[in-house]
């Protein structure tokens, strides 16, 4: 078993996954998890590249948002589209990120990744507020591995 396997169970990624449909009730954003081993670039490059690879840039309203994990560098980033950044404060992402980060320090992986989403979901409320029926989850809401 590699590194990533044991980082979460499959119950553990289901109850993510749950977090991520719930949080996309609050929200058109679209929120996706990827979770790799290693990267040999800086984190925020890493997770820019794998935001590119994954299509999140093909949404709408732009409006896609990654959670980054690399365990075995120990990095995470959170970052957002260019929709969201052209209407948010330069610090949106910073609360979001303190809270996944103070559940990691404790190893509380799953809580800090679904914490994160769902207040991710209620922040982005305010910019893209749900649309009802007529939304489309534009982007898979599994976890992606590298």
């Amino acid at each position: 078993m590699s590194i990533t396997e044991d980082f979460l169970s499959s119950s553990e990624e289901q109850e993510i996954v749950a977090a991520i449909v719930k949080a996309e009730k609050e929200t058109s954003g679209e929120i996706r998890v990827h979770i790799e081993e290693h990267s040999d670039l800086p984190v925020l490059e890493r997770a820019q590249e794998v935001f590119k690879m994954l299509q999140m840039h093909k949404t709408s309203a732009r409006n896609g948002v990654l959670f980054y994990i690399g365990v075995k560098d120990r990095h995470f980033a959170i970052i957002g589209d260019d929709g969201i950044d052209a209407v948010v404060p330069y610090d949106f992402w910073e609360n979001t990120k303190k809270t996944v980060i103070d559940h990691f320090k404790a190893n509380n992986f799953k809580q800090g990744i679904i914490a994160g989403i769902l207040q991710s979901g209620k922040q982005l409320k305010h910019f893209f507020p749900y649309n009802g029926k007529d939304d489309v989850n534009e982007l898979p809401n599994e976890i992606s591995r590298g």
